[in-house]
């Protein structure tokens, strides 16, 4: 059965489970937590194809270690209708460092996404050099504590998370034009963010897109890469994303993704189109 109470304690365990269907074969329920005008969020399609990849590889270890996501690269090929989807896995490379597998995501047949995980261990230390973060690392009092779904209110993810905005980036709401930056933050609710939690966040912040005028609505992503870079310390992740370039109806997005600590815990960098006019 899909997930679609928002009073789940833990919604984004209740989101991502897989059922081990043997030979590299799972699935998964998609249900109406995490998602967006009647589709699954795209953070959340990218956390069931790298579980299921972190699953084939982890068995082809002999179970003897449990893997972290270093790197996923998606193509996002087609959107699931919510309900039963199918991942099958092929693993392309077992090492000491890093390993690699494929996973395919499908629909009654139709292949919907593509990704490419390498896994290893991430790093356990301090970092050696860390940049300063350019936000504050928790949400402060001004905050907006909801941005709504003009299509599915009371569903995504803000009913699924915690998730606060940074009303200096928000200039859409305002119906203002501004900088295509927007900044906020975001926890899971009922347990602490782990990497997958993290690859989620690399994609959660509205458009950027939206800042620079013309239509709000879905803006589909076509290619993201993420890399993972150190588990998340318990509490808030802080969340900045922005476009170096917007032409035509392509633009492009950078996200950083901070734990409480401020070490940068997933950076996220996608090819999206712009959203259609509205008609």
């Amino acid at each position: 059965m899909a997930p679609t109470d928002v009073t789940v304690d833990r919604p984004f365990a209740a989101s991502t489970v897989l059922t081990d269907d043997g030979g590299g074969r799972f699935t998964a329920e998609l249900g109406t937590l995490f998602s967006i005008g009647g589709k699954a969020h795209g953070g959340l399609l990218m956390v069931l194809l790298t579980k299921a990849a972190l699953a084939r590889l982890n068995a082809e270890h002999g179970g003897d270690t449990e893997l972290d996501p270093v790197v996923v690269g998606t193509e996002f090929l087609r959107a699931p209708e919510l309900g039963t989807v199918e991942l099958e896995t092929d693993v392309l490379k077992l090492g000491r460092q890093a390993s690699v597998a494929a996973a395919r995501m499908t629909q009654n047949g139709r292949l919907l996404l593509s990704a490419t995980v390498t896994a290893g261990a991430l790093p356990d230390a301090d970092p050696s050099w860390l940049a300063e973060s350019p936000m504050p690392l928790e949400p402060p009092a001004d905050a907006i504590d909801f941005v709504p779904d003009v299509r599915t209110p009371g569903e995504g993810l803000a009913a699924a998370t915690e998730a606060r905005y940074d009303p200096a980036t928000m200039a859409f709401l305002r119906k203002e034009t501004a900088a295509p930056v927007v900044r906020g933050w975001m926890r899971p609710r009922g347990e602490d963010p782990d990497p997958l939690f993290a690859l989620l966040a690399g994609d959660a912040l509205p458009p950027t897109v939206f800042n620079r005028g013309g239509g709000r609505g879905w803006a589909p992503t076509v290619q993201l890469t993420a890399m993972l870079r150190a588990r998340p310390a318990p509490g808030w992740l802080a969340l900045e994303s922005r476009s170096q370039m917007i032409a035509g109806t392509w633009f492009d997005e950078d996200c950083t993704v901070r734990d409480a600590t401020g070490r940068v815990v997933c950076q996220a960098r996608q090819l999206a189109l712009s959203p259609l006019p509205r008609t």
